[in-house]
C-alpha cells in the first residue's frame, strides 16, 4: 500500500453562511483545495463527503456538491459520524488512495446548518445518541451530556468554573486572529462568568456555536505527490474508536474511551511515546465542542496525566510557546462546528501548520518534529478518529 499526502487544502469562512447554498459554499473550498494542489477536477478519481445535514435542504448532497464542483462522474460517497463525520469523510479518501483504487482523492466536509431553526437543530443533535433512553426519556440535549462529564471531572478531580473558562478566552484569543473564525472577538473572564447558564456548570460561552461553514483536502498517493508539491504533509497514522450509543453503559465520566483508543493505535503505528507524546508532537487540534471536552482530550491524548489537564489550562499551557499548541485557530468554540466539516477543517489547520502557513503569525506554532495531531470527537465518544500529519515520509 501507498504512502498518502496531503496535496490541496481549503477552506471556507465560517459563521451563519446564508448568503450561499450547500453547493456554492462547498465550492468555496474545494476551489481554494484544487489551485493549492495545482489539480483539476478530472484529476481527482474518488471524493468523499462528510455532511450530517437532516436540518439542511438537500438530502443527497454528496451528489449535488459533485455536480456542481464539476468532481462527477468520479465516485463519491457521503458519509456519517455524527460530529466526526468530517474525520470519516477523510479517512474514506484516505483509503481510496491507501489502498491504490484512486491515485488522486478529496475529502469534502460541509455543512449548512442555518437553513433550520435553531431548536430544531438542538433537538436533532440531542437525538445523536440513544434517542430512546436519553432524548425520549429524559430530555437530555447536546449541552446537557457533557455536563455530565463537566460535573463528574469537577467532582473527581476539583475542576472550576474559571478552568473551563481558561480555555473559552484561549479558544476566543485565536479565534479573534483567524480570517475563517465564527467568533473573532476575546473574551474575558469576566465576561465568561456572567455568560448565561445552558446546562450546569456549561455556559454559553463553554459551548460551540452552530456554524455553516466547509473544508477540503486533495490527498495523493507518494509517487502522484511528488510530481505535484516538493512540500506534501504526510497521514503518517491514523486511529478509530467507537463507543456505546446509550451513556448509561458507560463507566468513567472523565474520559473518552474511544478517543483513547484511537490515540493509542497512532502512537503505536507512529513510534511515538504514549508517556509523554507532547515531546513529539509540535501542535494540535482537538474536539472541544464544550470546553470540558478540551481538558479531557488533554489526557486522553497523553498530553497531560490523568486529573492533571486542568493544570495545563491554568498555566496556559496549551498557547502558542507552550508545552504544547492546542486549537491555535480557535477551535470548534471560537472558530466554529460545522458538524461535517469540523474534521477536514483541523485537518487543513494542522497541515498548513506543518507548512508555516497559518493565516495569522500570532497563530503559528513552531515546528520542530514536523508532526500534527487532529483529534475529532463523534457525538459524546460514540465516534472517534484521531490523525498524525507529518512533513516526513512515513517509513523514513
Amino acid at each position: 500500500m501507498t504512502n498518502v499526502a496531503v496535496i490541496g487544502t481549503g477552506h471556507s469562512k465560517f459563521g451563519s453562511r446564508t448568503d450561499v447554498n450547500l453547493q456554492e459554499l462547498a465550492w468555496e473550498a474545494v476551489k481554494q483545495a484544487l489551485e493549492e494542489a495545482n489539480v483539476e477536477q478530472k484529476d481527482v478519481k474518488y471524493f468523499s463527503l462528510g455532511n450530517v445535514g437532516t436540518w439542511s435542504a438537500e438530502p443527497l448532497p454528496a451528489v449535488v456538491v459533485g455536480e456542481y464542483c464539476n468532481l462527477t462522474p468520479s465516485g463519491t460517497m457521503r458519509v456519517e459520524a455524527a460530529c466526526a463525520s468530517g474525520s470519516a469523510a477523510l479517512r474514506d479518501a484516505y483509503l481510496a488512495v491507501k489502498s491504490g483504487e484512486a491515485d488522486i482523492a478529496m475529502a469534502i466536509g460541509v455543512e449548512q446548518m442555518h437553513q433550520s431553526p435553531n431548536p430544531t437543530v438542538v433537538e436533532m443533535i440531542g437525538r445523536a445518541g440513544n434517542y430512546f433512553w436519553e432524548f425520549e426519556n429524559f430530555g437530555l440535549t447536546f449541552p446537557g451530556y457533557y455536563a455530565l462529564y463537566a460535573t463528574a471531572y469537577m467532582n473527581k478531580y476539583g475542576l472550576r468554573e474559571d478552568d473551563l473558562g481558561k480555555i473559552a478566552i484561549k479558544a476566543h484569543h485565536y479565534g479573534a486572529m483567524n480570517p475563517y473564525a465564527h467568533f473573532q472577538k476575546e473574551i474575558t473572564m469576566e465576561e465568561y462568568l456572567k455568560s448565561k447558564p445552558v446546562a450546569w456548570p456549561l455556559k454559553l460561552l463553554d459551548s460551540s456555536p452552530i456554524t455553516d461553514g466547509a473544508a477540503a483536502v486533495v490527498l495523493a498517493s507518494e509517487e502522484v505527490a511528488n510530481k505535484y508539491t516538493d512540500s506534501p504533509v504526510w497521514i503518517e497514522a491514523q486511529g478509530v474508536g467507537s463507543g456505546t450509543a446509550n451513556l448509561s453503559r458507560r463507566t468513567d465520566f472523565t474520559s473518552i474511551e474511544a478517543a483513547r483508543l484511537a490515540a493509542d493505535q497512532v502512537y503505536s503505528r507512529a513510534k511515538i511515546n504514549k508517556d509523554a507524546p507532547w515531546k513529539q508532537i509540535d501542535v494540535a487540534d482537538v474536539h472541544d465542542c464544550f470546553t470540558i471536552a478540551e481538558v479531557i482530550a488533554y489526557e486522553d491524548l497523553g498530553f497531560a496525566k490523568r486529573g492533571e489537564g486542568l493544570s495545563l489550562a491554568r498555566e496556559e499551557q496549551t498557547y502558542v510557546g507552550g508545552r504544547i499548541p492546542v486549537n491555535v485557530d480557535g477551535g470548534l468554540k471560537a472558530k466554529g462546528h460545522p458538524i461535517g466539516a469540523t474534521g477536514v477543517s483541523m485537518a487543513v489547520s494542522m497541515a498548513r501548520q506543518l507548512l508555516y502557513r497559518a493565516p495569522n503569525k500570532g497563530m503559528q506554532a513552531e515546528i520542530r518534529n514536523g508532526r500534527a495531531l487532529a483529534h475529532n470527537v463523534g457525538g459524546t465518544g460514540h465516534y472517534a478518529y484521531v490523525t498524525l500529519f507529518s512533513t516526513r515520509r512515513p517509513g523514513l
